[in-house]
């Protein structure tokens, strides 16, 4: 399908390629990975020969099959009349044309012809998959027949993805097609993209979707294009024994070069054996030197340990929340958040995720309802929106002296390294800083008061793994709170233990894990069967009202007599539930893969994921006995 040949392209003199080859085959799921600034979207604008040879000083070949249709998007809907169902009909360019001429052709030859090509690119179904993909992408029923004007620039950016989506190229290529979805959004587009019928290239770095929608791995690598079958975790794996193998090459290497120069410095000087050194001379001159690539350095984190307080550190009693003028955006809400809290908010786009964070954070004032909070509670909001509070024309340094006013320069740049600027940095404008950059000096910022709760908002849309990866290990390492809203499944796992759904106007802890709630939002967007599909946008609103109940039954219960139990007793109750329902709904979600006939087309994927639930089956009845001997125990 896409054939790149010795590519080789500087930019202000900077190699991003040099001679690099890779030959991708017509079907491949092909994920493009690399560190932020190695060319990935260099390289996206030279496949769309947006980039001439010229302008970056080009060499070598890229060529696509002859005929292929190929797709991206490159900006958001135009803000128009047109409503958000024809827009995306329209991005068919083949279909749409046939329609219209169907319309108005008379020679009978020709509508025959026409109706059998529609026939052909199965047009009739056209509004239904159109449909399908809106709804997938976040969009409700009642949205697809609205102007694309009433929608923001966001929204916007969705629809015209849906339409590169509906369209079908032979060759679709995605930039960072994530950062503009929620996380219901992005699980969808992980399942869609696995079902892809022709070639995908996909820019991105959420690990998730990495693993489990590609079939392949286009790495670059040290101005060079390496290609490997299999997902991001089977790429670093096979890297790592990559490097392995280089490293002892270069050391027996080593050994024998040294060898050589030895010979040679020992025996030049004599008659009888300078031409043997003269040899030796000309085999060291024409062996290639083994280089083992450096590990780029990922610059951490850094979450200061803040005071323990007294749980609960927040709660809210019965509050509604959102802006002044209308209707509030959530009712009622009544949330505790506790000192050790790991919390992910879940919920669709517009449902109102960021509108609790930020009362939480007390950015918007609570409209009715109590808020009590523990004395001297400090909150940290981070938030994507804040990226435009950082003052353009000023440089890092300047942003940092608002937190040290009376410090001396030396003591500024020392907190400017913390923050992960070094030197020929922290002198740099904010606004000639890359997102990631960004992203790192607006947590430095935002976490210097040592907050007790950290709240973040879409954290991660301009991290590369490696950056993703170091924002984990920075959470798991932080004493305190942390509510996080993300499309990042990875992080997501990686870092919260709760849940709080928001759907339909509340706020309240959800009963399941992440997986759990992923599995009903995909099979509540799966329009395939209309029963299925009530059926599971039931689930979800029973979910939510046994959410919404679980405060009310825990207040009944306070008036009734209750056994009293130890610390010990409660805490291992409370594990061993814990552990048996980990156990069962990963399981269950397991057997559900395992129902799907295509699972078995990959040996070795059905093979693993066999293995997999055996090893799941033992854990459910290691978790089993432990919850009957706590519950037997309890009893005596």
């Amino acid at each position: 399908m896409l054939h790149i040949n010795d590519l080789t392209f500087r930019i202000d003199g900077r190699a991003l390629f040099e001679n690099a080859s890779a030959q991708i085959a017509d079907g491949w799921k092909v994920g493009l990975v690399g560190r932020n600034g190695t060319g990935k979207s260099t390289l996206l604008r030279i496949i769309r020969e947006e980039l001439a040879k010229g302008e970056g000083n080009g060499d070598g070949t890229i060529r696509i099959n002859r005929g292929a249709k190929m797709g991206y998007v490159l900006q958001e809907v135009p803000a128009n009349d047109i409503t958000l169902l024809d827009v995306v009909l329209e991005a068919d360019i083949e279909r749409a044309s046939l329609m219209r001429e169907s319309d108005t052709c008379e020679d009978p030859d020709r509508i025959g012809e026409i109706h059998e090509r529609l026939a052909d690119i199965d047009a009739w179904s056209g509004e239904a998959r159109a449909a399908e993909i809106l709804v997938g992408l976040g969009f409700t029923q009642n949205d697809l027949s609205r102007a694309c004007k009433e929608f923001s620039g966001g929204w916007r950016m969705r629809a015209a993805l849906g339409g590169v989506l509906f369209a079908q190229p032979d060759l679709l290529l995605l930039d960072e097609p994530t950062n503009y979805l929620d996380l219901e959004g992005a699980a969808w587009l992980e399942t869609y993209l696995r079902k892809y019928p022709h070639t995908v290239i996909i820019v991105s770095h959420d690990r998730d979707l990495l693993n489990r929608s590609v079939t392949h791995i286009l790495a670059v690598e040290n101005t060079k294009l390496v290609l490997q079958a299999g997902g991001y975790d089977t790429y670093l794996q096979r890297r790592a024994e990559r490097t392995q193998h280089l490293a002892a090459q270069k050391e027996k290497q080593d050994v024998q070069r040294a060898h050589m120069q030895s010979f040679i410095d020992r025996f030049k000087a004599k008659a009888s054996k300078a031409a043997q050194a003269q040899s030796r001379m000309k085999m060291l001159e024409k062996m290639t030197v083994i280089t083992v690539p450096l590990a780029e350095r990922t610059i951490p984190f850094k979450f200061y340990e803040v005071d323990e307080l007294a749980s609960p550190i927040l709660e809210l009693d019965k509050v509604d929340m959102g802006y002044a003028t209308g209707k509030p955006v959530l009712e009622r809400v009544s949330l505790r958040l506790d000192f050790d809290d790991r919390i992910a908010i879940v919920g669709a786009n517009g449902q109102g995720k960021t509108t609790l964070v930020k009362s939480i954070a007390q950015k918007l004032p609570l409209l009715q309802g109590v808020r009590r909070a523990s004395k001297n509670l400090r909150i940290g909001y981070f938030s994507q929106d804040q990226l435009d509070e950082l003052r353009a024309g000023e440089t890092v340094l300047d942003h940092v002296k608002d937190l040290l006013p009376n410090a001396g320069q030396a003591q500024v740049r020392a907190l400017a390294a913390q923050f992960g600027f070094g030197h020929e940095k922290c002198e740099t404008k904010v606004d000639k800083l890359s997102g990631g950059e960004k992203v790192r000096l607006l947590m430095g910022l935002t976490t210097y008061k040592k907050p007790h709760i950290l709240i973040l908002d879409e954290p991660t849309s301009h991290l590369d793994i490696d950056s993703r990866e170091a924002l984990i290990y920075a959470l798991n390492e932080f004493n305190g709170a942390v509510l996080v809203i993300t499309h990042d499944t990875y992080l997501a796992e990686a870092t919260a233990d709760r849940l709080w759904l928001v759907n339909n106007g509340k706020a309240n802890p959800y009963d399941g894990d992440l997986a759990d709630y992923k599995a009903l939002v995909l099979a509540a967007d799966r329009p395939d069967s209309d029963k299925q599909h009530a059926i599971a946008r039931a689930e979800i609103a029973a979910a939510a009202a046994r959410a919404e109940e679980a405060p009310k039954a825990a207040e009944k219960s306070k008036s009734a007599p209750a056994p009293k139990l130890s610390y010990k007793q409660k805490l291992r109750i409370e594990n061993a539930e814990k552990g048996l329902e980990k156990a069962r709904t990963a399981l269950e979600l397991l057997d559900r893969d395992l129902s799907d006939p295509d699972t078995f087309t990959h040996k070795a994927d059905a093979e693993a994921k066999l293995k997999a639930r055996g090893r799941l089956q033992a854990q459910l009845d290691d978790a089993e006995a432990e919850w009957l001997e706590a519950m037997q125990a309890l009893e005596a």
